[in-house]
């Protein structure tokens, strides 16, 4: 018996959620895997679905598959942010749907038909796949997760081959992490996300007894990553859809933590992002090593 169901961390007060909800957010460490629920096992589901098409798809589907016939769902999203396609989507599975606003989202409520439609669709078109223009395993809903960021790939165009234990900080599907091995010199490097299905699809890629891949939040203090000797990262610049520059100071605070004396840091970030001065209180040297395309990038040492 699964319980309820919550996807996602609503505003309080936004909705009612059921108590003991098993969260299922892939944001959130520690929480479950919404694809290895037992199907017809969950007695309601409170979504808030990702603003992402295919993403949102596969999560509504796969919330369907595990409720029980007859159990209640709630799907609901910011509108400017998918919100406003809901309904329909749940219709096309084939729920009777009752729509209301509020509080700038659209709620939907249905319960789970006694034969959804086209589940199976919408969870393939939504699942972990090898992604041609990669060469990795990806999944939508991952940053970046059907073309190399370009910023990443201007770091890698700037990274010298480094020596020791490291750490790729918001390593994604392992795209920095796959080119930081291929040096010899590199012993160990840790590969920290806060999305499970990116850290899943690291797994896979990082095929190197030296990779130790880590779903966690650096918001919240990470043991046993200390004395590294270098960091590299490409920091998430936003939270739910909104930038949030502290997000990029937390990645650069937590770097300069885990470095050893004369460690480095390796960091790109879109140029208009104020940086420097949270560089400059956390390490002792910093060096913009290259700039361009609407990036630059920065070497900074304990």
């Amino acid at each position: 018996m699964t319980g309820a169901l919550l996807y996602g961390a609503p505003a309080p007060g936004l909705v009612e959620v059921p108590p003991g909800a098993l969260q299922l957010s892939p944001l959130i460490p520690g929480s479950s895997d919404i694809a290895a629920l037992p199907d017809a096992s969950a007695d309601a589901a409170v979504i808030l679905a990702p603003p992402g098409t295919l993403e949102r798809d596969f999560v509504l589907a796969h919330a369907l598959r595990a409720l029980k016939p007859g159990a209640p769902i709630t799907a609901f999203a910011p509108k400017d942010k998918g919100g406003s396609r809901l309904k329909k989507t749940l219709q096309s599975f084939g729920c009777e749907v009752g729509e209301a606003a509020r509080r700038h989202h659209r709620f939907c409520s249905a319960v789970r038909p006694a034969a959804p439609r086209d589940l199976a669709q919408a969870i393939a078109a939504g699942a972990p796949r090898i992604m041609p223009s990669l060469g990795l395993w990806s999944q939508p809903g991952v940053f970046s997760w059907d073309r190399p960021d370009p910023g990443s790939v201007r770091l890698l165009e700037a990274l010298p081959a480094l020596v020791g234990r490291g750490a790729d900080l918001g390593c994604g599907v392992g795209l920095l992490a796959q080119s930081i091995l291929a040096s010899p010199k590199v012993t160990a490097l840790a590969c920290v996300d806060v999305d499970r299905r990116a850290t899943d699809c690291a797994r896979h890629n990082l095929d190197d007894p030296r990779a130790a891949v880590v779903w966690a939040d650096l918001r919240r203090p990470l043991e046993g990553l200390a004395d590294l000797d270098f960091v590299v990262m490409n920091p998430p610049f936003h939270d739910g859809g909104a930038e949030d520059r502290a997000l990029g100071v937390g990645f650069i605070e937590a770097a300069a933590r885990m470095l050893a004396r004369r460690g480095v840091c390796w960091l790109v970030a879109n140029r208009h992002l104020p940086y420097e001065a949270a560089l400059a209180g956390a390490f002792a040297a910093v060096t913009l090593r290259a700039e361009g395309g609407g990036y630059k990038i920065f070497e900074a040492s304990k």
